[in-house]
């Protein structure tokens, strides 16, 4: 089955973002079709830090024309968000442990740079993916003192890791409707300001079902042709 095929046919997701209700059935709800050049594009994952010995975005220009001669068509970017410290898995942490997620981490260059880059996809008619981590943020993410209503907890307040091994990061509760303003506003916000061509989603699993069925259709309003690719274990 072709990667593509995944594109959110999720039929069901974790009860742990809902309210004891019996889940929605998805089964008939029709997604809007991909774009086709999502279709048959050859996908290649981008782990900026690694990808040159600078690790910036920059630095990754120069190796656009090698993918393009690889036949690439679809860049997908690892987190490109600053990483929290708290609770940090090694020295350099993990991406998905999101500090701030309309911010970029200064080690990969600035958003001068990061517009650059676009730019330059483009440029050689290749489309690109930026990831997003919509389940959850980082120890010290801001939010969680300025809205701990956001996150879940349990009976006694204290913060609950869904993933036990997940330790740097603190789980979303999906119940507040201000905090899926938020996230929605952070998926608007790179397509407006930087032009990316979609997003591969995070565990899109965990992520009620009814989320995605809201935001995408709004995402295809600022850019018709956008493509979500989702991560999840279930066909």
């Amino acid at each position: 089955m072709s990667l593509f095929v995944l594109l959110f046919l999720v039929l069901y997701c974790e009860r742990k973002h809902g309210e004891g209700k019996p889940l929605a059935d998805y089964s008939e709800h029709r997604l809007p079709e991909p774009p086709s050049w999502a279709k048959q594009g050859v996908l290649y994952e981008l782990y900026l830090r690694a990808f040159t010995e600078e690790g910036t975005f920059r630095a990754a220009i120069e190796k656009l024309d090698h993918l393009k001669k690889l036949g690439v068509d679809i860049i997908w970017l690892m987190p490109i968000y600053p990483i929290g410290e708290e609770g940090r898995k090694g020295r350099l942490g993990s991406p998905y442990a999101v500090k701030n997620f309309r911010s970029i981490n200064p080690e990969l260059g600035n958003e001068e740079d990061f517009r650059l880059l676009i730019d330059e996809i483009h440029k050689r008619q290749m489309k690109v993916l930026l990831d997003i981590v919509p389940n959850h943020a980082a120890n010290d993410h801001p939010l969680i003192d300025a809205h701990p209503e956001w996150f879940m907890q349990d009976e006694d307040g204290n913060f609950i890791r869904v993933e036990e091994d997940w330790t740097d990061v603190i789980d979303f509760t999906y119940q507040n409707p201000q905090m899926r303003r938020y996230m929605k506003e952070n998926l608007f916000y790179w397509v407006r300001e930087f032009d990316i061509d979609g997003y591969r989603c995070d565990v899109a699993g965990m992520v009620p079902h009814d989320f995605w069925a809201d935001v995408i259709p709004a995402l295809r309003e600022i850019k018709p042709d956008l493509f979500l690719l989702a991560e999840w274990e279930d066909p």
